[in-house]
């Protein structure tokens, strides 16, 4: 794909995660839409997947460490072609298979359920060291939120990712500035992270999260590496895409009413046909 491809896409992401917290009136739209980016270039750019075969023996492994943003997930792998659309409006409906975390056991394209902060990219680290005792060549991929590496359990991750020489592990934070009890510097504060993750001995390296551009040539410098697990930092907006819900930190995790959900809707897809417009 190309970038305004890639736009397009991410774009119709962000329209079916605003539309699945909609429907279940509750879930997390914020860290959800400040991934989206992320999520659009490493399932329909980067990652070896095949929807039709979601458990292929050689695939490459995404856990989402910051589970509650399952409808940015949930929306990308519908888009992707794991599962229809359509289902998105069943989120945390009694019954559906779509509930306010990744469930692996039920739902195709989840390689790790997810929920406990802290705890995936232990998982993800065990699944590249996993690859690397069998000689298998998949990459594991991994994304975190910014209030979550406030977690131990990250640290301790980091440090046998580190020692293990995990090259084929790359942990992503959503650094987006917020998070459910307002700004993360405020709550407890994480600067320097690059540094931190530095000197646990990563390779770090810093982007803007929204710029495809960005992404790739840091993903590129992922596939270089060959002695230290990766760390991407993605400095992003809480809630991009949707004007009211943009650097909000009320919009962490509350579904729009039915006024706000035209709005939303309104403005994505109004940033659609300007991407149409931009194609011609």
């Amino acid at each position: 794909m190309n970038n305004l491809e890639l736009q397009k896409t991410a774009n119709e992401v962000r329209k079916g995660i605003v539309t699945a917290v909609h429907s279940a009136k509750a879930g997390h739209p914020g860290g959800s839409l400040s991934a989206a980016d992320i999520f659009t270039y490493l399932y329909f750019e980067e990652m070896n997947i095949d929807p039709k075969n979601p458990k292929k023996e050689d695939r490459d492994r995404f856990v989402l460490s910051k589970g509650h943003t399952a409808p940015g997930l949930y929306s990308t792998l519908a888009q992707r072609g794991y599962f229809p659309v359509e289902d998105l409006k069943t989120l945390r409906h009694l019954g559906s298979y779509l509930q306010g975390h990744p469930d692996m056991k039920h739902i195709p394209g989840v390689d790790m359920s997810s929920g406990s902060l802290g705890q995936g990219i232990s998982a993800a680290a065990g699944m590249a060291l996993s690859a690397k005792l069998s000689g298998d060549s998949y990459r594991v991929y991994t994304l975190l939120g910014d209030g979550e590496i406030q977690e131990g359990q990250v640290w301790e991750a980091a440090m046998f990712a580190a020692h293990k020489k995990l090259d084929n592990l790359c942990v992503i934070v959503d650094y987006n500035g917020l998070q459910i009890d307002g700004e993360t510097k405020d709550v407890m504060p994480t600067e320097p992270l690059d540094k931190k993750f530095e000197s646990f001995g990563w390779h770090v390296i810093k982007i803007d999260g929204h710029d495809f551009d960005q992404i790739e040539s840091a993903v590129r410098a992922f596939h270089a590496e060959t002695e230290k697990p990766t760390c991407i930092i993605l400095d992003t907006i809480k809630g991009k895409g949707v004007s009211f819900m943009e650097n909000a930190v009320e919009w962490h995790g509350k579904g729009p009413n039915d006024e706000e959900y035209a709005i939303a809707m309104q403005e994505l897809n109004a940033a659609y046909a300007a991407l149409e417009q931009e194609d011609k």
